[in-house]
């Protein structure tokens, strides 16, 4: 599951546009205190669990490297973790404590290690200028939390309940933004990579952004990259980063991008969802070794990770798909102990509870009203017997006087067992590193993308808009099946 923590901040009053472009830090580096350090450590487990975990390829020591550079830029030796995250959204995010996270996606889209590096150094950028606002910035994190927990009394039902608050409600403004692109830039030119980056950093996700509507979305709810919801993105924004590159005195590839280098460490990276996880594809969520599926109804999107299946629905509606071992008192104990877990000790009057078979699965459906504050909100369960001693389960948590009734009967009717025929379709895809041959042609490379739009998909990845055909001997990324041939 991937979602959005970030550092709101402004920039120190003697860090102006010309100093911070110049690649010269405008003064020494604030300071990672003690506090950030513990703040940025508790929440650091907790974000992977959310966000996909941490992916283990070589690709992440790869990234932990380029951001020892830019950290050194920066005058944070040492201060920073950089993590590259077991996810296919593309987005990149900060917390206190420089604890700097980039998905696999996102580094899927660039195409240099100077556009890595710009990534990073943007990131970073934000951990800086949070240091005079750091408590200001805090308290609209405690206080979003607050407002969650006065909702229910149970810590569980809060993050159903409120995770859409806690991870959405927080939005980059305009003059952060360039604040963090003039930093970026800064570090970029003192970490001796091309200056420009950051702007063909900015034209990737633009790319990227483009690809999702032309390819019908996809998935509705990535039609836009994560990024670039919390970075907005604009065509002013990306001419300010190439005139604060300018502002260098530097001319484009003055200073290397290092392509190449990138490409080849780059190969292997999976590509699009994790087996292990189960494929999210659009509102359909299919798992390939557990041999389950289920199917959101329109206005749901869905978002993945180790522990979980993340559903949001219309009107505020949320929740989530998990499963555990049934215990020894039957799929009956499950439900009820789930239940329990969820609740806490909020209180709650039970409304409906049916056995039942749902696409020949044994079934349990309970339908609650939890009490809150103001009133009662609607909370319902859905558990399954999977068989071989496995269950399977909905929550849902629908706002107060909107029960999305229908809705949540459709989603709960949808869960079913999948043919070997169908497991056997969904097969892990990764990113290769492809020099071009001397025969090769843009449509000899398209027939060896693994994709159903695999031209756009090649153009996407390799920073290109239908023009400059690849010349032979460069390399370029492809997707594949991991285990073709």
């Amino acid at each position: 599951m991937t979602r959005r923590f970030l550092a709101w901040a402004a920039l120190p009053a003697a860090c102006l546009l010309a100093a911070c472009g110049s690649g010269e830090p405008a003064q020494p580096a604030p300071e990672i205190t003690q506090e950030d350090r513990d703040y940025g450590a508790e929440h650091h487990p907790q974000l992977l669990a959310e966000f996909g975990g941490a992916y283990s390829g070589s690709q992440a020591q790869y990234v932990r490297s380029v951001g020892e550079r830019i950290a050194h830029a920066a005058q944070l030796d040492g201060e920073c973790t950089f993590t590259l995250v077991n996810s296919d959204v593309v987005n990149a995010f900060a917390v206190p404590g420089c604890y700097i996270y980039l998905t696999r996606g996102l580094m899927a889209v660039v195409t240099s290690e100077a556009e890595l590096a710009s990534v990073l150094g943007h990131e970073v950028g934000h951990i800086v200028a949070e240091h005079s606002q750091r408590q200001e910035q805090r308290s609209v994190w405690r206080k979003l939390g607050v407002i969650a927990v006065s909702l229910t009394g149970s810590e569980r039902l809060t993050q159903l309940a409120g995770q859409a608050a806690q991870y959405f409600g927080l939005r980059y403004s305009r003059r952060q933004e360039y604040q963090a692109d003039d930093l970026g830039v800064g570090y970029l030119r003192a970490a001796g990579y091309d200056v420009y980056a950051a702007a063909e950093m900015l034209a990737d996700l633009q790319r990227q952004e483009r690809f999702m509507q032309a390819t019908n979305g996809r998935d509705a709810a990535r039609s836009i990259p994560e990024w670039a919801l919390s970075h907005p993105l604009t065509e002013n924004r990306i001419e300010r980063a190439r005139e604060t590159a300018r502002k260098t005195g530097l001319k484009d590839d003055a200073l290397p991008e290092n392509a190449d280098a990138f490409l080849a460490r780059v190969d292997g990276l999976l590509y699009g969802d994790d087996p292990e996880q189960g494929f999210v594809i659009g509102r359909r969520f299919a798992h390939p070794m557990m041999r389950i599926g289920f199917e959101a109804p329109s206005g749901f999107s869905l978002t993945n990770s180790p522990q979980a299946v993340g559903l949001n629905g219309p009107q505020g509606l949320s929740g989530e798909f998990g499963g555990g071992a049934i215990p020894a008192g039957g799929l009956k104990a499950y439900a009820e102990a789930l239940a329990g877990k969820v609740l806490g000790d909020t209180p709650a009057q039970v409304e409906r509870a049916a056995a039942t078979r749902i696409n020949g699965l044994p079934a349990i459906l309970l339908e609650m009203r939890v009490a809150v504050r103001d009133g009662s909100i609607p909370l319902s369960i859905a558990a399954y017997d999977g068989g071989g001693g496995e269950a399977y389960h909905f929550i849902i948590v629908s706002p107060p006087g909107d029960p999305q009734a229908a809705a949540v009967t459709a989603l709960f009717q949808s869960f079913r067992r999948l043919t070997a025929q169908e497991a056997a379709t969904l097969r892990p895809r990764v990113i290769r590193a492809v020099r071009v041959g001397a025969g090769d042609t843009p449509d000899t490379l398209v027939r060896r993308m693994a994709d159903p739009a695999p031209r756009a998909l090649f153009e996407l990845l390799n920073g290109r808009d239908g023009g400059r055909p690849p010349s032979a001997g460069e390399l370029v990324k492809i997707v594949t099946y991991r285990d073709a041939r």
